[in-house]
């Protein structure tokens, strides 16, 4: 982990009798992007957090930018680009001032660059923060985080709030700041939001890694829920043909008033599901991507279970 942007071993972090972390280990290089992932409840923030100085770890050693954070104090996260996962914004004063107030605090920001981040999430600057969308204050956040390009960038669940377009843009920043050297570590709770965008991820669950890799490798992307309905007059031949292709197995087959109905979670590629349901007469059919912790659980069993990298 010699020269990673952000390392830690052994994290772990109790309130009272809960633990939060449960011995993470976390390498991130520099000039990447690095997802964490896991349901809500899995750890992301409190790592972020301790990461950044605003919780102490109860155990294990963390740094940041080659500096302990502890250490490093309001220099070192001049350094960093920190948007939090539950952004509160309030009162009367324009996004503008708030952000020339963070300027301010950061030291050696470029205001024109600011104006250029809003432009293009489409932000609009002289509003009141009081009277900003969610989406909109996740805009004033992301500008702030951005706005002094940092070596490192941490944003916990980013897009929150943003709709498809303005995702898109925010993708693109971070490809650019990839691109100028800027390492970036962001957590969120849903698939693909890191698929992509991210060189490698971790996959948390209950306070540990679970996975660990780059997503290619563990092959998230790879698993789809299915719900087609197929028309037949012979439900049961049709069901025992269905059965007997191997791009279905696994799935569930029932019959219904119209036919058959195969629902359940395929892994592997598209294009042998796809051609496969094409020999069958098929009346309506959904493929969708799974919520985060049915892939994981799929993916790598039980929660509990010790990590495995790919």
């Amino acid at each position: 982990m010699r020269g990673a942007a952000v390392e830690a071993v052994g994290l772990r972090k109790s309130f009272g009798s809960f633990e939060a972390l449960r011995g993470v280990d976390l390498a991130v290089q520099p000039g990447t992007v690095f997802g964490l992932i896991g349901p809500n409840g899995s750890g992301k923030s409190t790592t972020l957090k301790i990461l950044l100085d605003l919780l102490r770890p109860s155990a294990g050693e963390v740094r940041v930018l080659g500096e302990s954070p502890l250490r490093g104090g309001a220099r070192l996260r001049t350094r960093i680009g920190y948007l939090p996962g539950e952004l509160r914004l309030r009162g009367h004063t324009t996004g503008r001032r708030l952000l020339r107030f963070y300027a301010g605090v950061s030291g050696g920001v470029d205001a024109s660059h600011a104006e250029v981040l809003a432009e293009r999430l489409g932000l609009d600057l002289d509003r009141k923060i009081g009277a900003l969308s969610k989406g909109n204050k996740q805009k004033l956040g992301l500008v702030q985080a951005f706005m002094h390009r940092p070596e490192l960038l941490i944003l916990d669940e980013p897009t929150s709030g943003l709709d498809p377009l303005v995702q898109r843009e925010f993708h693109r920043m971070l490809t650019e700041a990839c691109a100028a050297g800027q390492t970036v570590l962001l957590s969120s709770h849903v698939l693909s939001e890191v698929q992509h965008t991210a060189h490698e991820v971790a996959v948390l669950s209950e306070g540990r890694v679970i996975a660990a890799g780059d997503v290619d490798t563990l092959r998230l992307r790879s698993l789809r829920r299915v719900n087609a309905g197929i028309a037949t007059n012979d439900a049961a031949s049709t069901e025992a043909a269905i059965r007997r292709e191997p791009a279905l197995a696994g799935l569930r087959v029932e019959p219904d008033p119209l036919g058959v109905r195969l629902t359940g979670t395929s892994h592997g590629d598209i294009g042998p599901l796809v051609a496969t349901l094409a020999r069958f007469e098929i009346r309506d059919l959904t493929l969708e991507e799974p919520d985060l912790e049915e892939s994981v659980l799929h993916l790598y069993g039980e929660r509990g279970m010790g990590p495995r990298h790919a």
